[in-house]
């Protein structure tokens, strides 16, 4: 395929600020008034959290380039040290528009609710009374000031903590004069405290803890004057870097480097806007940090903290309208032969408006089953106290041959994945770290069952990972099958896994780092040709990235040849759409809210002869060269228009939590027409597949129907 002529730079946006223009869309939900109150709150927390992530690992990426001399340039043009100034250009306007929405919205908006922020200018005695009572019995006791002087130097700041700078004038027990200290707030302590009913103005009244802190601080110096008192606190790099190629033990390695995540180089600081100059000065040249890295800001810290106070309030009228996904019927309480079902048809369920539970009962009855002779289970994330490993384990002791794949090296969860791993092995499960170099994350589970004197194979595959929890937030498909072609691919891939064999044949199956990339440079060539000859063609995909360049061009090229190209990306997109001359034909939405959108699934019209894949791999470098991924054909003619309307038809009509990009790298949130009735797609679907579908799936076909 001929794309060098769609490689200029001007083609690509850049992945990084790509990432956080997906931040500002989170941050508009937490403006929509047409939003739950507490609703609101909980996406301004999300901007908050993603955008420490975003420093974690983007920006720690690229201050590891710029200490290691490299230069190298993006698809975008722009160096490393270009990225960064612009990063901060943007992130600066990011987080001052957060603690607007914070500061001018939120609290006036929760305060009209009663729930309320009482600020240290506005206690009254009684709840200065209590709170100074609190502070003696609760804080002192694990508070530990640090006064700075050459006996003591500037203690070791973790990743992300809460900290206070202490301004002071006086003199110290032994004699000598003291000017600052330091004040870190343990991580057990509490961020927000609940005013008891008896002295609070409404039943939800609450105070940050770094206004208990600023008020009574004083006692942690007996003898002193506290001048001022300051929060503060340090971003640091949380990327793991282990060379595997040089290690015995990954299991010990990876140990030995969770240790030193709290403690990279810093990144970000981000300081309370009262805090005198000076102070900052301090603060920046400690951690030798540019001004450009230096966040003031006019509230906690730590908005993400923020997320307490769901967990407090109890005003269903503030929340989401509780929802109960919905079952198919053959899979109820009291049907669940999950193999018998399976049998009669593949099985899809697309969650969270249908409920995860036939996946944990899948494993369930695979682990009870006495003709079940063998599991093999891939886990990327799973959480910490999963039923599906219990069920792993309780096979494993029965005497089952149980191999679970486990990735250790799954961002943000390495800790509990060693655990489970401790687990598993405890219970004589045989446990594979996966391939050095190459991240295990596609979603696979084969159950090998002895029937009638011979061995049948089972099998689920998903988009999204073996994780209870997630599996209600996170929109993703499942299949199940027992389709010969199928299982027998999974087998292969296994024995890959475990046994770092060559997999000669695939019948149907996508993996990477050895043919999706290949697969789907050569589906959009065939939609090419299939366009330069007049016939009928189509793409589509969903995902949550798309950002290797290879397949951007490749689309730019279909685009020219007159296919229309219809991407639904939740997170960065690096493609331009509506370029004159280079990709008119191609169309790019984000569509978010009240779950994450997760699946990736590609479709190709391919003449009439429609083919469509859901995968566990978005279009990024990393997941077609440097992870194991597994693209999965849905076969089933009446599974396939199902997934079609569910994935793409009512997502190409959603005209109110949709963006739209455009060829400047822009979003605009979309909004009914004049004549047109709003449709939101994650409502619809809610109504359509719910416990409580009043049409029975019907409306969900009405309204897709026109797109097939």
């Amino acid at each position: 395929m001929s794309t060098s002529s769609f490689t200029s730079p001007q083609y690509f946006i850049n992945r990084e600020l790509s990432l956080l223009a997906f931040n500002h869309r989170v941050l508009e939900l937490a403006q929509d008034q047409s939003l739950p109150l507490l609703e609101r709150l909980r996406f301004l927390c999300i901007s908050s959290s993603n955008l420490d992530e975003f420093f974690e690992v983007r920006v720690g990426s690229l201050r590891q380039q710029q200490a290691l001399g490299l230069t190298q340039v993006g698809t975008d043009g722009l160096e490393p040290h270009e990225v960064l100034d612009e990063i901060a250009v943007r992130a600066h306007a990011l987080v001052a528009q957060q603690y607007e929405v914070l500061n001018q919205v939120l609290i006036p908006a929760l305060m009209q609710s009663g729930i309320c922020f009482i600020r240290r200018n506005k206690w009254n005695e009684a709840q200065r009374e209590w709170l100074s009572d609190y502070f003696d019995h609760e804080l002192m006791p694990l508070l530990n000031p640090l006064g700075l002087d050459p006996s003591h130097p500037f203690p070791k700041v973790i990743n992300k903590s809460l900290n206070f700078i202490v301004e002071l004038d006086g003199v110290d027990a032994f004699g000598r004069e003291i000017n600052a200290a330091i004040v870190q707030a343990p991580r057990v302590l509490p961020r927000i405290i609940r005013l008891p009913e008896e002295i609070a103005p409404t039943p939800d009244s609450f105070v940050f803890l770094s206004s208990i802190l600023h008020a009574f601080i004083g006692r942690l110096f007996p003898g002193m004057t506290v001048g001022g008192c300051h929060q503060f606190r340090i971003t640091r790099n949380s990327n793991m870097y282990v060379d595997e190629e040089e290690i015995d033990d990954l299991l010990k390695a990876m140990k030995g480097e969770l240790a030193q995540r709290n403690t990279g180089t810093a990144l970000r600081l981000e300081v309370s806007d009262h805090c005198p100059q000076e102070n900052v000065d301090y603060l920046q040249r400690h951690f030798h940090l540019r001004l450009q890295e230096v966040y003031r800001v006019s509230g906690p810290v730590n908005l993400n903290r923020l997320q307490t106070v769901l967990d407090f309030v109890d005003r269903p009228e503030l929340r989401f309208r509780p929802f109960q996904p919905g079952v198919l019927p053959a899979l109820m309480t009291g049907k669940r032969d999950m193999f018998r079902q399976i049998r009669a048809g593949d099985v899809l369920l697309h969650q969270p408006f249908q409920s995860f539970q036939p996946v944990l009962d899948f494993v369930a009855q695979a682990a009870r089953d006495p003709d079940v002779l063998a599991i093999k289970m891939t886990l990327y994330r799973t959480g910490k106290d999963s039923v599906l490993v219990k069920s792993l384990a309780r096979a494993a002791r029965a005497g089952k041959e149980v191999t679970v794949v486990v990735e250790l090296r799954a961002r943000f969860d390495e800790e509990a994945n060693i655990a489970l791993t401790s687990r598993l092995q405890e219970a004589n499960a045989h446990v594979v770290y996966g391939v050095v170099g190459y991240k295990t994350h596609a979603k696979l589970c084969l159950v090998v069952r002895r029937e009638q004197g011979k061995l049948m194979r089972y099998a689920h595959l998903g988009t999204g990972n073996y994780h209870a929890g997630t599996a209600k937030a996170y929109t993703d498909f499942s299949l199940f099958t027992c389709r010969p072609e199928m299982t027998e691919d999974m087998h292969r891939i296994f024995h890959m896994l475990t046994g770092l064999g060559h997999i000669r044949h695939l019948n149907c199956l996508l993996e990477s780092p050895f043919h999706l990339h290949q697969s789907m440079l050569r589906k959009i060539e065939r939609e090419i040709t299939h366009a330069k000859a007049g016939k009928s063609t189509h793409i589509m995909a969903r995902m949550n990235a798309l950002i290797e360049p290879q397949v951007i061009s490749a689309l730019y090229e279909a685009s020219g040849a007159g296919v229309q190209v219809d991407l639904i990306v939740r997170g960065v997109c690096c493609l331009r759409p509506g370029i004159p001359g280079v990709s008119e034909n191609i169309r790019v939405r984000s569509v978010m809210g009240r779950f994450l959108e997760h699946p990736r699934v590609y479709y190709f019209k391919n003449a009439g002869e429609e083919e469509m894949y859901c995968s566990s791999a978005d279009w990024m470098p990393r997941n077609f060269f440097r992870r194991v991924e597994v693209a999965f054909p849905i076969l089933d003619e009446g599974l396939r228009k199902r997934v079609f309307n569910e994935a793409f038809g009512l997502y190409l009509q959603d005209n109110t939590q949709a963006w739209v990009l455009d060829a400047e790298g822009q979003y605009a949130r979309l909004e009914p027409n004049l004549h047109e009735l709003p449709l939101a797609a994650q409502e619809v679907l809610m109504a359509s597949l719910g416990a409580d579908a009043a049409y029975g799936g019907r409306l969900l076909t009405e309204q897709a129907s026109t797109m097939h």
